[in-house]
């Protein structure tokens, strides 16, 4: 027997987690911009270009994630998909892998 869940409360949850959505994003685009800023001024070594090119992909990766979810959120539907755990996966691995190309290009 499969139990039913209830419908979701018509609040603004969604909203909220749309607006979430969208801080992150704009949070690891401006992480992007900066390493690749840092790298520019410090020169094009092959590490720096590297750095910048991996933090790109991961940011666009990341950029796919949260379009998809805030494309959910803001569908109008009563009931909402629940975020899978690999999207959930590759946005906290995204998340995780632009603090640590930051941290990198510190040093």
């Amino acid at each position: 027997m499969t139990a039913r869940l209830p419908d979701r409360d018509p609040g603004l949850q969604p909203e909220r987690t749309r607006l979430a959505w969208r801080r992150t994003t704009l949070s690891c685009t401006v992480t992007a911009v900066l390493a690749a800023k840092q790298a520019v001024h410090r020169g094009s070594s092959p590490v720096a270009l590297i750095a910048v090119t991996l933090s790109a992909l991961v940011w666009l990766g990341f950029l796919a994630v949260a379009h998809l979810r805030i494309q959910t959120l803001s569908g109008g539907a009563p009931r909402f998909r629940v975020l899978g755990v690999r999207a959930a996966l590759a946005a906290a691995g995204c998340t995780v892998a632009l603090a640590c190309f930051a941290v990198a290009m510190l040093f």
